[in-house]
Order: structure tokens, then C-alpha cells, then sequence
């Protein structure tokens, strides 16, 4: 999986600076995430390791099942990842360029993981402590846990914020057996 990331990252900041320059992000984030949803599928991803295939037939039958629109540009650039074995890498190149769209547009997708569902305005409150704090625009994905008694788990990114009662009572456990 890190071996993926790493072959992304290049590819992901080209496209995402391709698509900025060409004021294109809807459009390349629309299609590298039908992309990469079926890439990420096992039967397309044996399809397309395997050898009695050409590169371009690849690409051709991955557009074709997908059925994304792409221009020159975006066209060339699977063609790209064809010719280079690359294809494989389109869900984290999907992932990547998510990441550098969300950091250009100062947006950041929250994950709240309560103990019970969270109302509309216990939503609203919390996204807008979250957009003060942070400064970006807030997208919050909720999730639900009856195992964590009570308090809720922020994940935005690589932080996470464990304000939840068994967090607080690992913590206390860990102090107390330390």
C-alpha cells in the first residue's frame, strides 16, 4: 500500500497542477474517482495485470466500462499511466489528488465517531467549533459506536482528537498501571 502512495504522489501533483492551471478540478476529480473506484474492483484489477492485453487496450477498456467523458489532456494522461504500468495506482492517484483539492480549496473532511447519532444542530455546532479551530471548511461524515460509552472521536486527516469516555478511561488505566 505504501509502495502505491509513493508511485502516486508525482502523478497526483501533476494532474491536480494540470487541472488548477486549467481551471479543470471538477471535471479531473470527477473522473479520476470513477476511475479509481474501478480500478480498485479485484476482476478490473486482474484485468489489467494481465499480459495479453496491450497497454492501450487497457486503457481503452477501462474508459469504456467507466464511461468517463475525458478531454486531450485527461485522455493523454491515462494513456500515460497505461503505457507505464501505472494503472494500478489510480485509486491512491484518486486519493492523492482529493488531498491536494482539499488542501487548495481549504476544506478538510471531519470523521466524528459518537456513542449515539448526532442531530442537525449537534452537527452544525461542532463543524462550527471545527472551522474556527481550523480554519478550512468543514465536511463532516458521522459514524456511530455504542462501544465508546458516551464522547465522540474527531479524525480529520492524520490527527485524531479521542474525547471519548473509553478513551478517557484507557488513559486513566494506562496512568494507573504506569
Amino acid at each position: 500500500m505504501a509502495e502505491l502512495s509513493t508511485v502516486a504522489r508525482p502523478y497526483a501533483r501533476a494532474a491536480f497542477e494540470h487541472a488548477r492551471d486549467h481551471q479543470a478540478l471538477d471535471g479531473w476529480s470527477e473522473w479520476l474517482d470513477k476511475l479509481g473506484q474501478a480500478v480498485a474492483v479485484r476482476d478490473v484489477q486482474k484485468l489489467l495485470s494481465s499480459p495479453r492485453f496491450s497497454p492501450e487496450r487497457k486503457v481503452a477498456m477501462l474508459i469504456e466500462l467507466t464511461e468517463v467523458k475525458l478531454d486531450d489532456s485527461a485522455k493523454a494522461f491515462v494513456e500515460m499511466l497505461g503505457e507505464k504500468g501505472r494503472l494500478t495506482a489510480l485509486p491512491a492517484i484518486a486519493e492523492r489528488f482529493a488531498y491536494l483539492r482539499a488542501e487548495h480549496d481549504q476544506r478538510v473532511e471531519v470523521t466524528v465517531v459518537s456513542a449515539y447519532a448526532l442531530d442537525d444542530k449537534q452537527q452544525n455546532k461542532l463543524a462550527g467549533a471545527l472551522k474556527k479551530r481550523l480554519n478550512r471548511e468543514i465536511s463532516i461524515i458521522t459514524q456511530v459506536d455504542p462501544k465508546l460509552i458516551g464522547g465522540v472521536v474527531l479524525r480529520a486527516g492524520d490527527t485524531v482528537i479521542d474525547g471519548s469516555v473509553r478513551g478517557r478511561l484507557n488513559r486513566l488505566s494506562e496512568a494507573l498501571t504506569a
